[in-house]
């Protein structure tokens, strides 16, 4: 059943007033909204909590991971959950909210207004054990605009990773066949196209022209 609480209601207002001027799409009747970039998303999640109210998490998702769901792979900001206690009260930090987003919105637009600048921030991250993630994503940056010693070097921190659950075998699979393409960059474009399309299909999205420069 759809919910229907005051708290959806205000906050899906708060979101439209927002959001909507900066061009960003509601997920059908959902908390999420969208900043469509083509190989690289903005959501937005004005996250539930156990009782009525809301919470907000933004974030960047890189659509090469061609997945089925939305994901955060950078952190562009998070607020607690804000209970609702009265219509008055909730539309106040709803308000609040909706800014809040906007303003995470702007600014990781203004952190990934290109690839290059994608693969700068995601090859610059401190190394974190565990986050096998962190490599892979470094490593297609890499590979992207054509830095393949770096790429492999990415590549590499994957395959190092103990492979203890059937998602990172997956991952490491994929690392080792973009380890050997790394020097060709023409064929890690297309490499990527493909997993972005299927990502996008995936997600609902519509096929857009995409511009890996």
């Amino acid at each position: 059943m759809a919910d229907r609480s005051p708290a959806l209601r205000i906050i899906t207002s708060a979101a439209r007033e927002s959001l909507k001027p900066l061009g960003l799409a509601q997920q059908g009747r959902s908390r999420l909204w969208i900043d469509d970039h083509g190989w690289w998303l903005g959501v937005v999640e004005f996250t539930p909590p156990r009782t009525a109210g809301s919470g907000l998490y933004v974030g960047a998702m890189w659509l090469w991971h061609d997945v089925e769901h939305l994901s955060f792979h950078v952190d562009g900001g998070r607020v607690g959950a804000e209970l609702f206690r009265t219509e008055d009260q909730f539309t106040r930090l709803a308000f609040d909210l909706g800014r809040q987003a906007a303003a995470s919105v702007v600014a990781l637009r203004e952190t990934f207004p290109a690839l290059p600048d994608a693969a700068r921030y995601l090859m610059s991250r401190p190394v974190r054990g565990g986050y096998l993630w962190d490599g892979f994503d470094a490593g297609i940056a890499a590979a992207l605009i054509g830095a393949p010693d770096m790429a492999r070097h990415h590549f590499d921190r994957v395959l190092r990773e103990d492979p203890l659950v059937p998602w990172m075998i997956e991952a490491q699979e994929k690392a080792r066949e973009l380890h050997a393409l790394a020097p060709d960059r023409d064929a890690v474009v297309a490499w990527v196209t493909r997993a972005i399309d299927s990502c996008r299909r995936k997600l609902g999205l519509e096929p857009v022209p995409l511009v890996l420069s």
